[in-house]
């Protein structure tokens, strides 16, 4: 199973070399065409995927090398193994249909979610710290497709969409936080998503901007005290 997850988070981060057309989904992928949607990070957030798929195989390659054999990690393996798995699909599903894509990331997140819960107590910063960076920022990918189909399936209103993207995603984080001890930088990862919302939205759909905001300094306000590592 150590060498699964190796082998996944390999493939995982070998995705977007294969699949160099997706930039997000196309506005024209949606019946109402979706063009700069409030609910949407800033662009520079997602540069944080580089942060993630490295320390994932660090993570992982660690499992093998130092960890192949301890029963304390073996919990994590099969639910992070799924969730990146299915990540492997999400990028060339994602340039094909918004639907199948969401679909595809409420799984991951589910699947990334379990792990973290199962993750070991000791090993904190490569074990539970990169699985909840991870887990963090499909809390917030995941919200906001279901705010993006909301919208672009016009369901509602573009607004009303990211409202609920946002309180969708804070709830997710804040129900984390209270039930993943030392869970600090799953935290991290809600609130740089979070940040990215307020940045985007600044200077148009102010409202959302605040509310962001407002979510992101709760979110980080339960994560600091979290942030502590356990174990060695």
């Amino acid at each position: 199973m150590a060498i699964l997850v190796l082998l996944a988070a390999l493939a995982f981060a070998s995705a977007p070399f294969f699949v160099t057309s997706f930039a997000g989904f196309r506005p024209d992928q949606f019946p109402v065409p979706q063009i700069d949607p409030p609910v949407q990070p800033a662009g520079y957030a997602f540069a944080i995927w580089g942060v993630i798929y490295l320390w994932l195989i660090v993570s992982a390659g660690f499992g093998v090398w130092a960890r192949g054999s301890m029963p304390d990690w073996e919990p994590m393996r099969p639910a992070l193994a799924l969730s990146v798995g299915v990540g492997v699909a999400w990028l060339p599903v994602a340039v094909l249909s918004p639907i199948a894509a969401t679909v595809l990331i409420w799984l991951m997140l589910v699947t990334a979610l379990r792990a973290l819960e199962k993750a070991p107590a000791l090993d904190h910063w490569l074990a539970r710290a990169p699985v909840g960076l991870y887990a963090g920022w499909l809390t917030a990918a995941a919200s906001v497709s279901v705010g993006l189909l909301l919208a672009g399936y016009g369901i509602t209103d573009e607004i009303p969409a990211a409202v609920i993207g946002l309180l969708l995603a804070l709830v997710i984080a804040l129900r984390t936080l209270r039930r993943v001890p030392a869970s600090g930088v799953y935290g991290l990862g809600v609130t740089w998503a979070l940040v990215g919302v307020v940045v985007a939205d600044i200077s148009g759909a102010f409202g959302i901007a605040v509310l962001a905001g407002i979510a992101a300094i709760l979110t980080l306000v339960m994560s600091l005290p979290r942030l502590k590592a356990t174990g060695r």
